[in-house]
């Protein structure tokens, strides 16, 4: 039987013992010697190959085996011979992705390791950013692995890199050395400016140093993240300075001029204005983020909610934070920032809707929920997080993070907002079930014995994270912004509809599809317990997977896996079905599939056209009775590429100037792009992605059948 292993580029090859025998006799050769038989016959004897071992690994072996029988000076030319090919192949396979990348179609396609929408344009900076990223990778390998071996022992690190190669798993991320995404707390800027993480600037003062001083904090801290920042205070904040500067009651004065210029603005247009310059600098690409805008996020609160996380905060100088006037601009931002996207593509902020559910399947306060259904008819598109009560937060694309303490302390600011995930490690679901079913071992024990591996991989990580802070590295954890206790180790889950389909469950709203979810998800929630201490705490995300559901349907391909589509999508549905309908959808993403993944996930409801405020408002109670608590509704957006027009409807010739020239905006996952700037691979996935028209037979019969069970209810 042939042994196979891993090579550099993670793909199998069949052991060649030929290739090993001529590199050991070049490295005799060059020592003035030569490698008899009998001599090679002892060094080989050394070797311990298996499947799944790399290249690495064998050379790392020969080397040893070397050294043991005394050949120093040929072990010592066969490191050099070694080292001068690695260099020569790094040269050569950085050159051939130099000459791929600027002949891509774009950023996205061209990225080996970041397929991301993000990055708009090709240029050197963004050519810069995608050289390292293979040492990046290479650097991170190596330091948790020792770190691995440290606290586990050599056989958990060579399973680890063994699944990596494998793609069992997949590290999110590894092509930088920060840490994941963070939802922050505005605090310690608020007391002591950007001086404690790197900066130079001194405590807000007034409006206009908040809103500078705030796109430069935001733009330090990003820079330390590998993922989302996220800044769930900003309005609140605003408002606060916005009373220091026109009086409490500002918003009932919104149209007295306070401007003496020649401009004569008047408090509204002041706040508008402030809104152009933060919105506006934070959608601007950055270097330090590889020329893509910061992955900003903020939240919004109904009354309750924003009661629940605030309701003990108080400002440095003694004062609370008002809630009128949040109110009032909460609805102002929306509305401006709406408006602004028929202007131009604005990505960020990504927004999110905090409500929270009453006990008769609605949602408790009446007003936002009638403005959130509001938004949604006038072709805002932003995020809606439905809670039973306030013990949670959802910070950035779907991630949820439950709040332990939600209250305030004068060292740390907001609590209950500092969270996030320090990182995510990710099982490829529908490759390990179908392994484990070729292998003939139940794949529940199978699955449970990655994740397991999975945990130890991440306190690893996590060992070598308070390594980082320890030397002085991490100062968004030591200044405040980030509360390292309370940031989650994520166990990340990808394909878990493909292993259904494999296992012949239909992608229904079904009982034996219910009980595999809950059956699969329950084992990672099981270990997430298992693991967790009073230090590190573990969470379950149905990771976006932007980059590596193509990646995972991809490799699966390739290695003679069962691969019903080009990407695995991250829903419990089968995203192009045409079967299901609307209220299918929230079902499919309802408590009993959704109860075990405390990380998260997002139901991103495809339509082909707006609903009216009625219908939004009838869905938000769908989604407080069925449980489904993080979703947005997608309508594509039409983009004129020759007059620029905007149009928040799905058309297919531009109302301004007739064109058929047409981009399209739509979610990738999280965020709103151009399908042009999609990879190649995701641009496919979105054009098979099926919109649902609520005139249609099946969800107006739905749609009506849930209006009727909701009024049965309430009467």
């Amino acid at each position: 039987m042939d042994t196979f292993i891993i090579k550099r580029d993670g793909k199998q090859e069949v052991f060649a013992i030929e290739k090993i025998k001529e590199a050991i006799q070049k490295a005799f050769i060059a020592s003035d010697s030569f490698a008899t038989e009998e001599i090679m016959t002892n060094i080989l004897g050394h070797l311990r190959v298996q499947n799944g071992i790399s290249v690495e690994e064998i050379q790392n072996q020969v080397e040893v085996a070397l050294m043991s029988e005394g050949y120093y000076q040929v072990a010592k030319n066969y490191m050099l011979y070694r080292s001068r090919h690695q260099g020569d192949r790094e040269t050569r396979d950085k050159l051939e992705f130099l000459i791929n990348y600027c002949e891509a179609v774009n950023p996205a396609t061209g990225s080996k390791y970041d397929a991301n929408a993000n990055v708009e344009k090709k240029n050197i900076a963004t050519l810069i950013g995608e050289l390292p990223k293979s040492n990046f990778i290479r650097l991170n390998r190596r330091i948790l692995t020792d770190r691995i071996k440290e606290m586990f022992g050599k056989e958990v690190a060579d399973k680890y890199i063994s699944l990596l190669h494998q793609h069992f798993i997949y590290k999110n991320d590894e092509t930088s050395l920060a840490n994941y995404c963070a939802s922050i707390t505005m605090y310690p800027w608020l007391i002591g400016g950007t001086i404690s993480i790197g900066g130079n600037s001194t405590p807000p003062t007034n409006l206009k140093s908040f809103c500078g001083g705030f796109v430069n904090m935001v733009f330090i801290v990003s820079s330390m993240l590998s993922g989302a920042c996220a800044t769930p205070e900003f309005l609140m904040y605003m408002s606060y300075f916005l009373g220091l500067e026109y009086g409490k009651d500002y918003w009932q004065r919104a149209d007295e001029v306070v401007d003496l210029s020649l401009k004569h603005r008047t408090i509204d247009k002041v706040i508008t204005d402030c809104f152009e310059q933060v919105v506006y600098s934070i959608n601007q690409p950055t270097g330090a983020r590889n020329f893509q805008a910061v992955f900003w996020n903020i939240s919004y609160y109904d009354r309750y909610y924003f009661q629940s996380l605030f309701d003990n905060f108080y400002f440095p100088d003694g004062s609370r934070p008002d809630w009128d006037g949040l109110n009032w601009l909460q609805k102002r931002f929306m509305k401006w920032f709406n408006a602004e996207r028929l202007r131009t593509p604005l990505t960020f902020p990504v927004e999110t809707m905090a409500l929270l559910a009453d006990e008769k399947g609605d949602i408790k306060d009446k007003e936002y929920a009638d403005f959130t259904a509001e938004m949604y008819a006038e072709g805002h598109s932003f995020f809606t997080y439905v809670s039973d009560n306030a013990d949670s937060l959802s910070s950035c694309c779907r991630l949820r993070n439950e709040i332990t303490d939600n209250g305030f302390s004068y060292t740390l600011g907001a609590g209950g907002i500092s969270t996030g995930s320090k990182s995510v490690l990710t099982i490829n679901l529908n490759r390990a079930i179908q392994y484990a079913v070729r292998m003939g071992i139940p794949y529940q024990s199978y699955v449970e014995e990655i994740v397991e591996l999975m945990h130890k991989v991440q306190l690893a990580y996590n060992e070598n994270l308070k390594n980082l802070q320890a030397k002085g590295m991490l100062p968004l954890f030591d200044a405040g912004y980030i509360n390292i206790a309370r940031q989650y180790l994520t166990i990340g889950v990808n394909g878990l509809v493909e292993a259904a389909e494999f296992l012949g469950i239909e992608i229904t709203d079904n009982e034996r599809y219910a009980h595999y979810v809950q059956e699969v998800l329950g084992i990672v929630e099981k270990l997430n317990k298992k693991y967790r201490t009073k230090e590190v705490m573990f969470n379950c995300e149905m990771i976006p997977a932007e980059n590596v559901g193509v990646k995972h349907a991809k490799w699966d391909r390739e290695d003679g896996y069962q691969v019903p589509r080009d990407c695995y999508n991250s829903y419990f549905y089968i995203v192009e079905d045409t079967s299901l309908n609307v209220i299918d959808k929230f079902r499919m993403h309802g408590r009993k599939y959704i109860e075990h993944l405390t990380g998260g996930s997002a139901l991103h409801c495809n339509l082909e056209e707006h609903l009216s405020k009625e219908q939004y408002r009838q869905l938000l109670r769908v989604a407080a009775q069925e449980g489904c608590n993080y979703f947005t509704f997608n309508i594509p957006n039409t983009v004129c590429n020759d007059c620029g027009h905007i149009d928040k409807r799905y058309l297919h010739e531009c109302p301004k100037c007739h064109s058929t020239n047409l981009d399209y905006l739509t979610r990738i996952i999280g965020y709103l792009k151009r399908v042009s700037n999609f990879s190649q691979p995701r641009q496919k996935e979105a054009a098979k992605r099926y919109y649902a028209n609520m005139q249609d037979n099946q969800n107006r019969e739905q749609f009506e059948q849930s209006k009727a069970v909701r009024a049965e209810a309430v009467c």
